[in-house]
This record gives structure tokens, C-alpha cells and sequence, in this order.
């Protein structure tokens, strides 16, 4: 049934709203800001009246009556890599349920010019606070530049510095991956690194030393990648050749998925020659051959802990919170290994 056709003319606006369900201006806008002070029925008579017309609130308007725009920033980067991604989808659901639209700054660079000005970008046009992907120590110190101007919180690192934000404990995820392969008997356990610049590598091959020096193991030098599977291949090209390699802990899936492929091809059995672990659990890691043991990591989590953090401090002081309490809170998700079919018993 076509909508019912504005008395005004055009588009319908709040008068026309007001005017088929018998109320006054200022009821529309009470429903419309979903306030308190409106009987049930009379409320659901507005409804009516909005869904019959098709009326499209004016977000402008309202946000200079209001001076809130239900607008939030996110900035994020590479958003090809599966965990960014993931993240952004989590903060983009968690905003949609609350009635939040999302307006998205996606940079190629973490430098400090590129985030402060795509910090200054989303602050004119008014949103009302920023969630920023961040993934290197680079773009957290570019961000202690606008605390203050506009509530903001980090979606992924465990080390926020100077804001509140949620991040997967990394380094735990890493020293549970590599005290596993150690458990299974391998003598020491090689590792194929992230980009050092990123905070994520940083901690999972801190988590992967701290683990092999408290057991008194080797601790073989790491092998650099950047988190693509060519760089996980050309690693493993390196460690087939040296038969002493028993087990190999990637820092992501992409780049273990190489190392697979590099170890198939040289000859080396995945678990019976070589066991391998990898961190993020992307979707395809339980259909490798062979299935592929992997630290998971909740990104969905992550970025609805990311999105209440900054609810948190839209609110006002007062109204349910205190300053200091969210201004430096770090919400940890704890990671989880996954068993599967690549990691096994070293052998005798």
C-alpha cells in the first residue's frame, strides 16, 4: 500500500507526522527522541503516522536542535588484512544496534600526518566520538596529539597509550601457542615475525622468546614476514632446509598458509616432519591441508568492546561514570588456541 501523501506537499516533514496522528509538534519530536514522556498509545499512534507517510527524520536539523549528530568516527588501516576488516564489521554492528551511523576515514599510511588529519577530517562533520584500528606505535603517539578534542578509544593493540581501548592479549596468545608445541616434545620452537612496526608482531614474538628463554630452550632468530602469504612461503622455503626445524609458530594465518605450501613442496610432512601453529584463526584456516592449529582471536568482540568504551565516554561525568575510570581503561579479549591437524608429537 503506497504511503499516504504529505498535506505539505514533497517529503513529508514533522508537521505532516503531527497532523495525521493528531498531536502536536513537540510529541512527534518527544517519540522521535524516544523520551519517556509519551503515553504508549499515543506513541504508538505517532509511529503509525510515520510509518504511513514514510517520514524520514531531517538528521541536520536535528542534530543542531540536539547538538548531536549519532554520527561516529572510525579510522581505519589496510583493511584488505582479514583482522581490520573484522574489526571494523564488529564496531559497525555494535553502532548500528544502538542507533549510531558510522563515518569511515580508511588510510593507507599510520603516519602522524595521515591520522591526525583524518582525526580533523571526521571532527568536521561533527561526529560524536572516534574509534581508531590501530596497529602501530606510530599511530598511537599520533593520537595523545588530539586527546581532548573529541572522545576517542583504539580498537586492537593492548597498549593504548594515553586513551582507553580494547585489544586482544597477544602475547599470551603466543605463549600458549608455543608452551603447546614445546609440551609436544619439539626442542624449540622457530618463528616467522609480523612487520616490527606493528604492535600485534611485537607482542606475539615477545610472547614467543619470553616462552622459550623461561624454559631454558634455544631461541633461533626469527624469520621477518609481513603478514601475505608470499612472505610465510619464502620463510618456509628457508626453514625446509634445515632439517633440525621441528615446529614453527607464524604470527598470522596468511603467512602460516606460505609456510604450508613452502613445506609441501620440499618434501616436509605437516605434523609428521614439521608442526605448525598459527595466530587470528581466519575463517579458511580449518579447511588447509591439513587443517591448521591457530590462536583465535575474536574480532567481533574486540570491536563491540571497542564501541561501549567509547558510549562510555560520550556519557557525561555524572551520569553513570567517573573520568579517571575510562579515561585509561583497557578492555583485554583473551585469545584462544584452536587444535587441529597441524601440530603434532615431535618425533622420536
Amino acid at each position: 500500500m503506497p504511503a499516504a501523501k504529505p498535506a505539505t506537499g514533497g517529503l513529508p516533514v514533522m508537521a505532516d507526522v503531527a497532523a495525521l496522528a493528531g498531536v502536536s509538534h513537540q510529541t512527534v519530536s518527544r517519540v522521535l527522541n524516544d523520551s519517556p514522556n509519551v503515553r504508549p498509545e499515543t506513541r504508538e499512534r505517532v509511529l503509525a503516522a510515520i510509518r504511513e507517510l514514510d517520514y524520514r527524520p531531517n538528521t541536520a536539523a536535528r542534530a543542531l536542535v540536539t547538538r548531536r549528530s549519532q554520527t561516529l568516527g572510525v579510522i581505519s588501516f589496510d583493511s584488505t588484512l582479514h583482522g581490520p576488516s573484522h574489526m571494523l564489521y564488529g564496531i559497525e554492528q555494535a553502532a548500528r544496534r544502538a542507533g549510531y551511523f558510522i563515518s569511515i576515514a580508511s588510510l593507507r599510511h599510520q603516519d602522524v600526518r595521515s591520522v591526525l588529519e583524518a582525526v580533523d577530517r571526521l571532527r568536521d562533520q561533527a561526529v560524536e566520538g572516534i574509534a581508531v584500528i590501530a596497529s602501530q606505535a606510530s599511530t598511537v603517539a599520533a593520537l595523545g596529539q588530539r586527546v581532548g578534542t573529541v572522545p576517542m578509544v583504539t580498537v586492537g593493540p593492548a597498549d593504548p597509550g594515553q586513551l582507553p581501548g580494547a585489544g586482544v592479549d597477544n602475547r599470551a596468545g603466543a605463549e600458549a601457542a608455543v608452551r603447546y608445541l614445546l609440551d609436544l616434545g619439539h626442542r624449540t620452537v622457530h618463528h616467522v615475525a609480523g612487520p616490527g612496526d606493528w604492535l600485534e608482531a611485537v607482542a606475539r614474538e615477545t610472547g614467543w622468546r619470553a616462552v622459550l628463554t623461561e624454559q631454558g630452550r634455544a631461541v633461533p632468530a626469527s624469520l621477518p614476514g609481513d603478514w601475505s602469504a608470499r612472505s610465510g612461503y619464502e620463510a618456509g622455503l628457508r626453514l625446509a632446509a634445515d632439517p633440525e626445524v621441528t615446529a614453527v609458530f607464524c604470527a598470522n594465518d596468511q603467512m602460516a598458509l606460505g609456510l604450508l605450501r613452502a613445506l609441501h613442496e620440499q618434501g616436509r610432512r605437516v605434523p609428521e616432519d614439521v608442526s605448525v601453529v598459527g595466530f587470528d584463526d581466519i575463517p579458511e584456516a580449518g579447511y588447509l591441508t591439513p587443517p591448521l592449529t591457530t590462536v583465535r582471536q575474536d574480532f567481533g568482540e574486540l570491536g563491540r568492546r571497542g564501541f561501549e568504551l567509547l558510549l562510555e565516554r560520550l556519557r557525561p561525568v555524572g551520569a553513570g561514570r567517573r573520568a579517571q575510570a575510562v579515561e585509561h581503561r583497557l578492555a583485554v579479549v583473551a585469545p584462544e588456541l584452536v587444535l587441529r591437524a597441524s601440530s603434532g608429537r615431535a618425533a622420536s
